[in-house]
């Protein structure tokens, strides 16, 4: 027996007069307003009015006559759906007010009350928040006997990013175990072991989770055509926003629901698919064309943000890259002033310079809020932060951590202060929790002994421990001695990361190797400091206080990774660490990894409106905290001349690469030396990388991969025409 229908209000066709759906669109924007018919793919560059488009494109259908329920538009924010929505009801004088929009998991949500009897569900099936996800596995662990006392058993909220994360990817559980978390694999039977539980636990208890949500949707439009007839027949014309950061199960979702139609239009832009780490997969707008054949393409490439020089220079970071839409941003904008390169003597000279073109942009009367700098990583604003902090300029810091705020960071630095100030219990207090089995009691005792004592290291040799902490603290007595030989900040930093690291790895067991490349990050904050106390000190720099904010009249420079501006806009940008090693990463070895870095890079770039500062240390500091020459980006080094401005153009000093080249190598110039032959790499191998260091080969991935263990850095994929290893 047929469903009764979701939708008692059927499409009916309205007229309507002249309409301003189609008023103030480019030539571009009306061909994608106006193709309403078959699939359409909308590749819209940065700043080209994409959001603009679907709004005119929703007033555009109704005024043609389609009921507005019979539209559908997906987005990944609730605040993008109801912007364009409110802009679509106001254009046409509410005649929209019936499209339907939201989220790919608001809209799952809503569709699965209705429909989730099909897969077992019924419609008051409840959603578990991060919360109870965690807590049910928490229940499954104890129920199990996976938790208790002494067991190094991965957390609850590990485990849930394993879960979660393989689903978002689309991949194999164990394959996405053995790649991403290679360090728990021998806890990978118990791992599933909850997996299966947990699935379980929730089927039998009417739950879903976030995933479920996309998970569930999928299948019950894949495996109940009844329903996926009536629900596309419904949705007669789909529209997704920013179709580059759907993974493969929303792709699914889409072609699902306008199976019985292909109304489709999807709006993106390959060249800013930069959240592959989420899940979000290139592929889905690259391949759109293939899934919907006869699929209209419109470029959008007017550009309303960017002056012309900056936009010459962001086609050409986008130019290069091995697979793209090709599309040349233009804008009308009044502008001469080309992107500016600036090759920085070293990282500390980097901060100087941009804050004393901050202050002189300041004095002419730009606002703090005005200007962003923009890095890759969020440790990489470390040394700005001082310096801003020692200026007494107000920053807002969005995407990473800042200095002070990871645990891992605070415990070294704990050790630091203390060599600074014997006296400073609340650090030492951190430090004796690290010992294993010593708990907040006794830790007290033994700073009762330590305010008592001659000396902490006298206090604490002197300490009766117990039997099952005993070893931890004669550990930390010798690392205290050591370090009481040492005058020099750089040794003293050697020291207490050697005998940190057995700690760290055993308080972060969870995700150490994604925490350990912060270790190495304070041997290079630590250069260019004359003592420890000059580094402790600006360490702790408090924040501006509230009456220097208000006289900068409440505003804010603005500090961001890359992937938190995405979106947003200034009038002047800076980048900063525009070398190789640091932008594009050193972790990007990959040609599809380099590849995602020249998107960042484009990204970023496009933010800027009236100036464009690309800023390139010569020097940085290596693993070994030794200063080494830093090249230019090859983004920034390949790029035609005459599109910067600045002295030491690419060009000059910094050659175009030529593959194969090595990146982060310490030399000045590309490195084109004969690169290993595959058959020369063997499992058990001895091998050094110029980053990583010193590794072992673990598995040989032909053509032209290898997976290598480094100790400080875990398994790393690397590919040898980027990745210059040399065989030990």
């Amino acid at each position: 027996m047929r469903q009764p229908s979701l939708f008692s209000q059927e499409a009916k066709p309205q007229t309507s007069g002249q309409s301003p759906s189609m008023s103030g669109l480019n030539s571009s924007q009306l061909e994608a307003v106006t193709t309403t018919q078959g699939p359409v793919l909308v590749i819209a560059g940065a700043g080209s009015g994409k959001t603009r488009t679907l709004v005119h494109r929703m007033a555009y259908l109704v005024e043609q006559g389609v009921a507005p329920e019979s539209i559908l538009l997906l987005t990944f924010t609730r605040k993008a759906a109801q912007e364009m929505l409110n802009r679509a009801v106001v254009l046409m004088d509410d005649s929209c007010q019936g499209v339907m929009g939201g989220t790919f998991h608001g809209v799952a949500n809503l569709l699965l009350r209705r429909f989730g009897r099909y897969i077992g569900y019924p419609s008051n099936f409840t959603i578990l928040d991060r919360g109870d996800s965690e807590g049910i596995i928490n229940l499954l662990k104890s129920s199990l006997g996976l938790s208790g006392a002494g067991r190094r058993f991965p957390s609850k909220r590990l485990i849930i990013n394993m879960i979660s994360g393989a689903v978002n990817k689309n991949i194999d559980f164990n394959q996405y175990l053995e790649d991403r978390y290679f360090h728990l694999v021998e806890f990978s039977s118990d791992i599933n072991t909850i997996r299966e539980h947990y699935h379980n636990f929730k089927k039998d208890h009417a739950l879903m989770d976030y995933d479920d949500l996309l998970v569930k949707f999928r299948d019950l439009l894949r495996d109940h055509p009844e329903v996926r007839t009536e629900i596309s027949n419904r949705f007669h014309y789909v529209m997704v926003d920013e179709y580059q950061d759907t993974n493969r199960i929303q792709a699914e979702i889409v072609s699902l629901i306008s199976s019985s139609h292909n109304n489709v239009m999807v709006v993106g832009d390959d060249a800013q698919s930069i959240y592959s780490f989420r899940g979000a997969d290139f592929k889905n707008i690259m391949e759109f064309p293939t899934l919907f054949p006869g699929t209209c393409i419109v470029r959008l490439e007017e550009n309303y943000r960017s002056a012309q020089p900056i936009l010459e220079a962001t086609n050409a970071i986008i130019a290069q890259a091995t697979e793209k839409y090709a599309k040349t941003l233009f804008s009308n904008i009044p502008g001469t002033d080309k992107p500016y390169l600036f090759r920085a003597r070293d990282e500390q000279e980097q901060a100087r310079y941009l804050v004393e073109k901050i202050e002189d942009f300041q004095r002419e009367g730009v606002s703090l809020s005005e200007m962003a700098v923009l890095f890759r990583s969020g440790f990489h604003s470390y040394k700005l932060e001082l310096e801003l902090a020692n200026r007494h300029i107000p920053f807002e810091k969005r995407g990473g951590m800042k200095l002070t705020e990871s645990a891992h960071i605070k415990d070294v630095l704990a050790y630091l202060r203390v060599i600074c100030n014997p006296a400073d219990h609340l650090s030492w207090n951190r430090i004796l929790l690290q010992i294993d089995k010593v708990g907040p009691k006794t830790a007290e005792k033994m700073l009762a002994a330590i305010r008592a004592g001659s000396s902490p290291l006298h206090a604490l040799e002197n300490f009766k421990a117990g039997p099952v902490w005993r070893q931890g603290l004669e550990r930390l007595v010798d690392n205290l001695r050591a370090l009481a030989r040492l005058d020099r900040p750089g040794a003293q930093l050697e020291q207490v990361l050697d005998y940190y690291r057995p700690i760290f790895e055993r308080i972060f067991h969870d995700d150490y190797p994604s925490r350990s490349h912060d270790l190495d990050q304070l041997s290079e904050l630590l250069t260019g400091y004359e003592s420890l106390q000059d580094f402790i000190d600006a360490t702790a720099l408090d924040p501006p206080e509230e009456s220097r904010l208000q006289n900068a009249g409440g505003e804010r420079l603005i500090l961001s990774t890359v992937h938190s501006a995405k979106g947003l806009e200034w009038k002047k940008v800076f980048i900063l660490n525009l070398v190789e090693g640091k932008f594009p990463s050193a972790q990007a070895q990959l040609p599809e990894e380099r590849e995602e870095e020249r998107r960042l890079l484009y990204v970023a770039a496009t933010r800027a409106r009236e100036h464009l500062f690309f800023i390139a240390p010569r020097l940085t500091t290596g693993p070994d905290r030794m200063p080494q020459s830093a090249m230019v980006s090859e983004f920034i080094s390949t790029m035609p001349r005459g599109l910067l401005a600045g002295p030491g153009m690419m060009g000059h000093e910094a050659p175009s690469f030529q593959a194969p080249s090595s990146f982060g190598s310490g030399q000045g110039r590309a490195v084109v030396s004969e690169v290993p032959a595959i058959v020369e790499f063997t499992a058990g191998r001895a091998v050094r990388h110029n980053f990583f260091g010193e590794g072992k080969v673990i598995k040989v991935v032909p053509p032209k991969t290898v997976e290598i263990f480094f100790p400080r850095h875990g398994l790393k994929q690397l590919h040898l025409d980027y990745a210059k290893l040399e065989i030990l």
